[in-house]
This record gives C-alpha cells, structure tokens and sequence, in this order.
C-alpha cells in the first residue's frame, strides 16, 4: 500500500487545490518549528545570564501562534479534501455499478458495496485528517531540521541523518503486517455486511421456515471472526508504536548525550547546543506520529484499493475491447439493414446475440426484431432466457458476442424513450405521489392523478390516510403485491411519450383480483404502443400479437396467437 495514491488526485481534481494547501502549510509548519527553536534557545541562553531578550521571546510567541494557525489551516484542507474525494469516490462507484448493469448487483455483493459505500469510504477521514498531515510533515520538518543543523552543528546533522532512516524502514516492516492483517479485517467486515443484508431481506422467508435462528448463529459466527481481525490490527498497532517510539527515543538520545558531554568540555555553546537540543525531538516526531496514525487509516486505504479496482473494472482495456467489439458487430449488422427501416419500422434488433454468465449460457444466437405495433409475448420455463431477453432491450445486459440494435446509441437517450415494468418494483421510502412520478419527475399533480387513475390504484390511493401524499415504508412496505404492481403500471402510465413499454411478468405472485386489475390497466398501457411483455399466465397471452418461445437461451416464434 502507498502512503499516497496518485490516483487520489486523478479522481478528484477538485481536492488538488487543497492538497496544494496541504503541502504548503507542511512547509509553514517545518519554518515555524525552526524558528520557535531558534527564539526558545535565545531566550533560555539570556535567562541564564540573568537578562531577558524580549525580542526573542516575541518571535518564540509568534512561532508558536503561526504554527497553531497553520495546523488549523491544514485541519480545514485535510477535512474538505477528504469529503470531496469521498463524494466523487461514491459517484464514481455507482456510475460503475451502473455500468456494469443490475445483473452484477446480487447476493451478497449488494451489501459489500454499501459497507464499501459508506463505512469504507468513511475512514478514509482518519487517512485524510490524520496520517497524510503527519506524512507531508515528515518530509517538510526533517528536511528543515536537518539544514538547520548542518549550518549549526555537523555533527548532530550526521547522526541525525544516519538514524532518521531507522524509522520509515521499522515503519515499513510493521506496515506490511499491518495491511495484511486490515485486509483480513476488511474482508470480514465486508462478509458480515453482505451476509447481514441479505438475511433482512429474507427475514420473512427466514421465519416461515424456521432458519432464522441458525442465520442468527451465522452473524454472530461471522462477527466474532471480524472481531479476533479487528483485535489482531489493533494488536499489531500497539506494538508498531511502542517500536516507533523506542527508536525514536533511542535516536534522541544518541545525539542529547554527545551534544551534553560537548558542552561539558567546552567545544560546544550553549545557544548551539540548546538549539540542537530543541531540534532534534523533532525531526523524529512527524515521522513517529505518521506510524502511529498510519494503523488507524489502514481500513480506509484498503477500501480505498477496493473502490479504484471496482472502477477500473468497469473502465479497463479489455472492458473497452469488449465495447469496441460489439460496436464492430453493431456496425457491420447496421451496415446489412435500411437505416431507414430501423428508424421508422423496426424499434429493436437483435441480431445473433450470446449471453454468458458464470453458471452457462443464457441466450445463444438469438435473433428477434420488435416492429412498430407489436405486442410480443415471452413465453417459456422459468430460467429460459426471457428476463435476459428484456434486460438486453433496456441496456442492463451486455452481448457476449453478437448486437443490439436500438434506435439510440445513447442508452440514457434510448431509456427515455421506454417505459419498464419489472417483475418486481422497487418502491422507495417517499410519498405514493414521488414513486409515481419516478420516471417523469416534471409530472404535474394532475398528471399524477390520471396515471394513478389509469393503473386503478385510485381506490388505493382513497384509502390511504393522506392520499397521494401518503408516505410509504422502504420498499414500499404498507402495500400489498398487486398494489406495488399497480403503482409500477402508473409509473409507465406516467410516461405517455415512450414509444416501448417493457414489462417483466407483471402479474407474478398476485391474487386473482389484482391480476385482472393488473390484466386491464396493462391492456390499456399498451393501446397504440409497442410492447415487449413476459407471460406465464393464459391471461397476458390474449394481449400479445406475436408469441415468442424462450426455452434454454433459444428464441422460437409461434406461428398461432392464442384469441
């Protein structure tokens, strides 16, 4: 691990002004330390011959006084800079995340991205105002004091130039310790996250079958395992700053007694020797305090590695390959069709499209084109390939091989121009008017109204107690499934202007009378528009104008179309 990440800057362009200040308050601070040793000799020197040298005393005070406001200035950088890298550091994740599609986001890597995310990200304050100050003072003091010495006493620089090394090198040693144990710390806490996550969202399924004390039992496995990695960091800190501080003691030491034994036979001032005196504690002190607060940044540094590689995946050559690639294939598939056709007939091609995932393959050369007016049914066992199918129309999956063609290039462009229904929607902790208007957040109240209205979630919305101004629980908790379903439909309903509406069995786990609710709003949603929709249900299937089979990755369209 680096003490400091170039790529910290790269990141974040706007903290470089703050570093800047960073490295010149350093500086500030090694003049000031210089020049309140030189103002405390000469003051002690004249209080032994029984005077007082005001003058010197004066400038001690106003060493000390631009030091402290120097600290201060470096506390103020430090904190902005921090939250400024953290901000763009979170920006930059959820962009990758986005890259990289909600098919990437499962299990338990859902919540080893929030503690990656938020606590993760988090200790970076300690790195930030507490070990990277302490860094650049322990190139900007020791360089000062080591000058300063030369030009007073060549003999203390040499010694002290000689043991000044001993340090960083003892520093380094325990480092490589320190980061594998932080890294095995991380990795558990990470592990506990995910996993803790996962198990609340699966609280009720947990209960019904009678495993959520065992679950219990595996958190709290899991968290004792974090804890004997945490004990085993903080062990090896402990010891790291009683060797920091030994050698550091031990280092004084061997230039105080020379410079006592000097003075004591007459070679050496006392102004010379005071001032060595003074100097040496710290030239030492930045670097023992960087050790010491190096342990405490140690998680943040490790996240920080973390959250640079999840990036980077999401932006490396081979990703870029991959991009250029299916561009090539996009191209040359473009090249063997009417551009026209594309744009006036044809809304989707899919043009001998793979997808692979870790377990095998979810669609193998499939060919499907969505004209204008269509209303395509997906039909097919669960686990054929049809979510995979509607995830390629929205972007979320990336081809293997093979293209998509869209009438966008642009997948925020194309997006606004759909309208998704998803097997399950995801409700937010707001009011029942801001879900709604989710996708269309201009909406008028009217508007939101008519969409509510037209997804027949006005008796819904009569029986709350504020109406649309109702809020709801995290995850939409207070509504029943087919309301859910509902409130996804009025969202679509919300967004007339979209040209394909997408829907991922939107009558899946519902009663009979929310279904035939759902059944009809989506008949009318789809009046006049093109639609792509996954079916299990004979119901769904009388909507459809094509039916399209989707069994083991393979797409087969069926001659007849049920009445």
């Amino acid at each position: 691990m680096r003490p400091f990440d170039p790529r910290l800057l790269r990141a974040a362009p706007a903290a470089r002004g703050d570093a800047a200040l960073l490295a010149a308050a350093g500086a500030g601070v090694a003049l000031a330390a210089v020049g309140s040793a030189y103002a405390l000799a000469r003051t002690l020197v004249a209080a032994a011959d029984g005077r007082l040298d005001a003058v010197a005393l004066a400038g001690f005070v106003v060493a000390l006084g631009l030091r402290a406001l120097l600290a201060a200035a470096s506390g103020l950088a430090a904190a902005r800079m921090s939250a400024t890298v953290k901000a763009q550091l979170r920006d930059d994740l959820v962009k990758a995340v986005g890259d990289r599609g909600p098919a990437w986001l499962t299990g338990q890597r859902a919540g080893e991205l929030a503690t990656l995310t938020g606590r993760g990200l988090d200790a970076l304050d300690g790195y930030f105002t507490g070990y990277l100050p302490q860094l650049i003072l322990s190139v900007t003091v020791p360089a000062a004091v080591l000058i300063t010495l030369a030009a007073s006493d060549l003999t203390s620089a040499i010694i002290v130039l000689v043991t000044l090394p001993l340090l960083p090198i003892f520093g380094i040693l325990i480092g490589w310790q320190t980061q594998a144990t932080t890294e095995r710390q991380w990795r558990r806490l990470q592990m506990l996250g995910g996993h803790f996550l996962d198990m609340v969202a699966g609280l009720p399924t947990l209960r019904a079958f009678g495993r959520a004390q065992a679950q219990v039992s595996a958190v709290r496995k899991m968290a004792d395992q974090h804890r004997v990695a945490t004990m085993q960091t903080l062990r090896v800190a402990f010891l790291s700053a009683l060797v920091l501080e030994l050698v550091g003691t031990i280092s004084v030491a061997l230039v105080a007694v020379p410079v006592g034994l000097r003075l004591l036979s007459g070679s050496l001032t006392l102004s010379t020797a005071l001032l060595v005196l003074l100097l040496t504690p710290e030239a030492y002190a930045p670097l023992r305090a960087a050790g010491s607060r190096f342990h405490a940044s140690m998680e943040g540094l490790t996240a920080l590695d973390q959250a640079f590689t999840l990036i980077a995946a999401a932006e490396s050559p081979a990703a870029a390959d991959s991009v250029q690639i299916m561009h090539t294939q996009a191209t040359a598939a473009q090249d063997r069709m009417d551009n026209r056709d594309l744009q006036q007939t044809v809304l989707v091609r899919i043009d001998g499209v793979t997808v692979e995932y870790e377990r095998g393959p979810a669609l193998k050369d499939a060919v499907l084109e969505v004209r204008r007016g269509d209303r395509i049914a997906l039909v097919g066992p669960s686990g054929g390939g049809k979510s995979t199918l509607v995830g390629l129309m929205l972007g979320f999956v990336t081809p293997t091989t093979g293209a998509v063609l869209r009438g966008e290039d642009d997948l925020d462009a194309w997006r606004r121009r759909l309208a998704w229904v998803p097997q399950k929607a995801h409700l937010f902790a707001a009011t029942l008017a801001e879900n709604i208007a989710l996708g269309a957040p201009e909406a008028t109240r009217a508007e939101i109204e008519a969409a509510a209205r037209a997804a027949y979630l006005d008796e819904v919305v009569a029986s709350l107690p504020d109406g649309l101004d109702t809020p709801l629980g995290e995850r939409g908790h207070g509504l029943s499934s087919g309301e859910r379903q509902r409130l996804a439909l009025a969202r679509a309903f919300l967004r007339n202007d979209s040209e394909l509406i997408l829907l991922d069995e939107p009558t899946s786990r519902l009663d009979a009378k929310s279904e035939q609710a759902v059944i009809e709003a989506t008949e009318r949603l789809m009046t006049d528009r093109t639609a792509v929709f996954v079916a299990h249900r004979p119901a769904m299937l009388r909507l459809a104008t094509r039916v399209v089979r989707v069994e083991d990755g393979r797409l087969i369209e069926r001659a007849e179309v049920p009445a």
